[in-house]
């Protein structure tokens, strides 16, 4: 990998944790596409997720007293029934339907009537989103944006939104290791990169919390629709070229 590769990469973690770190989504988008340009599916899932572990996790130590635990309790009982119906399927998806699917999300959950979308709060709701949200997760590689929808229902402020999305998301990451890890290995993992991987992602998350607190909640859900749009955008154009050539 040339030298521009890995400074084109390590900008990328930095400006993706910061990204998550303010909205608790999008910059994770960023990063696995900017990941898939020099790794295969497994490997470049694997990276993601030591890299997105460790960011989410330092965000859930920043905002750690806002952590919703019961949502969580409930959330990682449903990702573990959820990995267990996938690892039997032993379903790894191309790069094509990567990037479609996180493309095509944002425009899915936009054309769900607000009647429908269900509330994080609701008894049984957290339980579901863990089913659901590790699906997507294995499949897309990014469900972040899914598990929004559970949250845009409730009446749960910014810092408590982040913080319990956070740890519910520092799970997926753990679990989306795994299963790519047990079924394809480590690949091409870069096993020496990881540690400055880390360190660039805890040191984007710790940029953050200097944006939220000069946010306000009206200001956070408007930047995070129009931050994901833009995104899914470019990658609907770059999985289509992909499928395009083959």
């Amino acid at each position: 990998m040339t030298l521009s590769a890995l400074a084109l990469i390590g900008a990328t973690i930095v400006f993706s944790s910061f990204l998550s770190g303010v909205f608790g989504m999008a910059g994770g988008m960023v990063l696995l596409g900017v990941l898939l340009n020099y790794f295969d599916v497994p490997t470049g899932m694997i990276f993601f997720s030591i890299i997105q572990l460790f960011a989410n996790g330092w965000r859930v130590v920043q905002w750690r007293r806002y952590v919703l635990w019961p949502i969580f309790g409930w959330y990682v009982l449903g990702a573990v029934i959820a990995f267990g119906c996938m690892w039997m399927i032993a379903f790894v998806p191309d790069k094509a339907m990567v990037y479609l699917s996180l493309g095509v999300m944002p425009f899915v959950v936009e054309a769900l009537p607000a009647s429908l979308r269900p509330n994080i709060e609701w008894r049984g709701v957290p339980f579901f989103t863990g089913v659901v949200t590790t699906i997507i997760q294995i499949l897309a590689g990014v469900g972040g944006l899914f598990l929004d929808v559970f949250f845009q229902k409730s009446m749960l402020d910014r810092k408590t939104t982040n913080a319990t999305k956070a740890v519910t998301q520092s799970f997926s990451h753990i679990v989306r290791a795994l299963y790519f890890g047990s079924l394809s290995g480590v690949g091409d993992l870069p096993v020496w990169a990881t540690g400055p991987a880390i360190l660039l992602a805890i040191t984007g998350t710790s940029l953050a919390p200097f944006v939220i607190e000069r946010m306000t909640d009206h200001g956070f859900r408007q930047w995070t629709r129009a931050i994901i749009i833009a995104i899914s955008v470019v990658y609907l154009a770059r999985g289509g070229w992909l499928l395009w050539h083959g």
